[in-house]
């Protein structure tokens, strides 16, 4: 339940901030340029609390739904305007101020971006570094020669630091082209240069969250021994007896290697009763445990409320720390931002010509999940999922999709070229196919949603 409630309240707050940095783009804009701004308004359906303030008076809301948000500019369009504010209406402007009008919206949220990795990179965030754990046999990994203990160092020439950045550099190296060059460091000190192709259809590389079990490779992780480090006082594993020290020796007359062993064994068994043998100052005994039940998405799995013993000084050589001084990360920052918006707009490309499977478009439930864990990690993780949402906004928002800042920029072109407006019925038609497009990608999104929930 309490990861319910953080996953709501986290995407709330972060929808709710980009929703209203995106439209104090139009807002901002729209005054400057001396348009007449009605109302800002967060969320979308009835006002739940509004209030006109200002010298030139502007409705501030705040609706039911926070699920988008809107900046109501005077029009002549949408209603009479007093003579004297004819001047103010968004529809008496040049294309160009429309066009800044529009842009100002996803450009903001670009801005956004660069300060939220801006506020990472100087706070600091800790990451793992990209060493591989293990190698399938018979996986493209093993057939591009990549060992145990390898640290990937670069792809396509690009240093990856992280093991997040490999990720992004195979992913969009093997969407593209099918083929991504490595820069590997083994574990004897040696680089040694990789080619790992991929053949087919290249589309499953997308359909799953992780591209590294496609191909064949276990990211590191470490072994350690199954010791009770810690009990939580509502755990089954506290009320069934167990102490911190003890050492978990068989399960149901199964050894218990490590602790990975151990917490996959526990999953596997919700609500079950097991054998134990253990370890307890040095002699053996035997134990009876009853496993609790949690729920991942909607499968039940196994939860006892123990924690492990972590050496100290284990993660020292595996992790390494990202942090910039002010002026440094401001460079950083905005080389993520193009570097991230730059592999958002090949990847939606490539959706278009086949090339990424739709089944990789995330709908509000993942995105949920997704602000919940980066919230309940810490800051820098938190700002850096709203740094990749703002972006995926701000680049959505441009699409030439009429309901969309994109498709009314494409009415203000067709206007500068032809010499007038476009005609309200193709406007009409326009808005319908829009709505349209917007409600079948909305639609398969939710249904991704449930797909994973479901699997």
């Amino acid at each position: 339940m309490n990861e319910i409630v953080t996953s709501v309240l986290a995407f709330v707050v972060a929808i709710s901030v980009l929703v209203a940095v995106h439209e104090y783009g139009h807002f901002w804009v729209a005054r400057k340029l001396g348009v007449r701004v009605l109302r800002f308004c967060i969320g979308f359906g009835k006002p739940v609390w509004s209030r006109i303030a200002g010298r030139d008076p502007v409705e501030y809301a705040v609706a039911a739904i926070p699920l988008g948000g809107y900046v109501k500019l005077l029009d002549e369009r949408e209603g009479p305007v007093p003579e004297d504010q004819k001047h103010r209406a968004f529809n008496r402007q040049t294309p160009v101020k429309r066009i800044a009008i529009l842009v100002a919206g996803p450009l903001f949220n670009f801005i956004f971006a660069i300060i939220a990795y801006w506020m990472m990179f100087i706070t600091g965030i800790s990451a793992l570094q990209p060493v591989i754990g293990g190698v399938e046999a018979g996986s493209r990994a093993e057939r591009a020669e990549l060992r145990a203990g390898d640290r990937i160092v670069a792809v396509d020439q690009r240093e990856t630091p992280t093991m997040m950045d490999a990720r992004i550099g195979l992913l969009d190296g093997l969407v593209g082209d099918g083929e991504a060059r490595l820069r590997v460091v083994g574990s004897d000190g040696q680089t040694r240069d990789l080619l790992l192709t991929v053949s087919g259809d290249r589309r499953e590389l997308t359909e799953h969250a992780d591209i590294f079990p496609q191909l064949g490779i276990q990211p590191w992780r470490p072994v350690l021994p199954p010791v009770i480090g810690s009990l939580s006082e509502d755990g089954s594993a506290l009320r069934s007896g167990l102490e911190v020290g003890d050492r978990i020796l068989t399960a149901d007359g199964q050894a218990v290697d490590d602790w990975s062993s151990w917490v996959d064994f526990v999953r596997a068994r919700p609500d079950q009763q097991v054998a134990l043998e253990i370890e307890r100052d040095g002699r053996r005994q035997s134990l009876d445990l009853l496993i609790g039940t949690s729920t991942s998405g909607s499968a039940e799995i196994g939860l006892i409320g123990a924690g492990v013993v972590v050496p100290e000084g284990l993660y020292d050589e595996i992790v390494t720390q990202q942090r910039f001084g002010p002026f440094e990360a401001v460079a950083q920052s905005i080389s993520r931002t193009w570097d991230m918006s730059a592999l958002t707009v090949r990847m939606l490309y490539r959706m278009i010509t086949g090339d990424v499977s739709p089944k990789s478009i995330s709908g509000p439930i993942n995105i949920a999940q997704t602000a919940g864990y980066t919230a309940s990690v810490g800051l820098a993780a938190f700002l850096a999922f709203l740094a990749i949402v703002s972006i995926s906004l701000g680049i959505l928002n441009l699409l030439p999709i009429p309901m969309l800042d994109g498709g009314q920029i494409v009415y203000q072109v067709a206007e500068m070229i032809k010499g007038s407006p476009v005609s309200e019925r193709t406007q009409i038609i326009g808005q319908q196919v829009g709505i349209l497009l917007l409600l079948m990608l909305m639609s398969f999104a939710f249904y991704n949603d449930i797909v994973r929930l479901a699997g």
